[in-house]
């Protein structure tokens, strides 16, 4: 998002206001793609109730679509080109939205779109097995945020996180950096409450070990 970003923020000398161009160009561009630019003036009215309640329910969480588009992506091209289909889909099928949770409901999208790219362009990263079994999830110690708090190396922590499976790449993202909960990650992934907790551990576990390989640190 950086290129999109960049340009609005110089011209503009101000944050808030380079977001807003970014978005609003973005539904514009979501509104071209689906209806095409020679869309009658009626249908255009029609749909812009629809647009105004996207803006406010789904286009402020385009950052955290972003964030786990990259993470499933581990590539910035990539994750934009994620980003703008999970848009189009989003808005396609907004009426299925009921005003609950905008950020689940995108990132469940976002998820589905990057899935299905995978499975398209990367299907080995999608072979892992996996033994669901129960794991605790409370330990400090295989905490990845406390590892991250303790390294001075963010550049080393970012390579360990995409050294996961991306089933664990996802659960780390999304309750670590993104604040989801155990029952909002379920939501998302479409998986049963004891298998995000069972991957959460999983994936702190595998992380713990990847940091204290790359920082040398006793484990």
């Amino acid at each position: 998002m950086d290129a999109a970003y960049n340009l609005p923020r110089w011209l503009t000398r101000n944050k808030h206001d380079a977001e807003g161009m970014v978005q609003e160009a973005y539904l514009g561009a979501i509104f071209d793609d689906i209806h095409g630019t020679d869309t009658p003036t009626r249908l255009k009215s029609l749909e812009k109730g629809k647009l105004t309640q996207f803006d406010q329910s789904i286009l402020p969480h385009m950052n955290a679509a972003y964030n786990l588009a990259r993470w499933l992506t581990r590539n910035e091209d990539d994750a934009e080109d994620m980003v703008q289909e999970a848009y189009l889909r989003a808005f396609k099928f907004f009426n299925t939205f009921h005003g609950l949770d905008g950020r689940s409901w995108l990132l469940s999208i976002v998820r589905n779109v990057c899935y299905t790219w995978l499975q398209q362009n990367r299907a080995q990263e999608l072979t892992t097995m996996f033994d669901e079994e129960t794991h605790s999830v409370d330990g400090d110690t295989s905490n990845p945020a406390t590892l991250m708090l303790q390294s001075d190396d963010q550049q080393i922590v970012r390579q360990a996180v995409e050294e996961l499976p991306v089933e664990f790449r996802e659960v780390v993202v999304l309750r670590e950096l993104e604040g989801f909960s155990y029952n909002e990650i379920a939501e998302v992934a479409k998986i049963p409450l004891g298998t995000v907790m069972s991957r959460l551990a999983r994936a702190r576990e595998r992380l713990k070990q990847l940091l204290c390989n790359r920082l040398k640190m006793e484990c």
